[in-house]
């Protein structure tokens, strides 16, 4: 494993993240196995919250299905590197803020939130929804 996936996995677990995920992934019945980069892919989430196809939590990929395609996969990656840079636990607060200025500026919470953009929004399968002063120009 490269020397920056090794990093992040250690700074995502003692900032606490990816034992949260860890703790997550049980509590939601999850099967865990090893996947790329560091990660730990969990399979089989049975919660419905929060609304997504996969999320990250440290370095743990949790999703309902039993299986994750590559650009998804590459997507939450980013996201765990997202996790060490914002010190683990800041990273929720900041996301949902992330995520209601999103809704704010275009109606949808991931479209112009900077954490999914910097994953690669076509790799999470997000749209890109404009800007709602320029949606209401276009329809004039």
């Amino acid at each position: 494993m490269d020397k920056r996936f090794r990093f992040r996995r250690v700074a995502n677990s003692l900032n606490l993240a990816t034992p949260l995920g860890l703790l997550i992934s049980r509590i939601g019945g999850a099967t865990r196995q090893p996947g790329p980069n560091g990660l730990i892919l969990a399979f089989g989430y049975r919660y419905r919250f929060p609304a997504a196809s996969a999320f990250t939590i440290g370095n743990v990929v949790l999703t309902r299905s039993n299986a994750l395609n590559h650009r998804l996969v590459l997507h939450e990656d980013r996201h765990a590197t997202q996790w060490a840079w914002c010190a683990g636990l800041p990273m929720v607060l900041l996301y949902l803020i992330a995520m209601l200025v999103s809704a704010i500026v275009c109606g949808d919470r991931a479209s112009y939130n900077v954490f999914e953009r910097l994953a690669d929004l076509e790799d999470g399968g997000y749209p890109r929804a404009p800007l709602r002063w320029r949606a209401r120009r276009s329809g004039d």
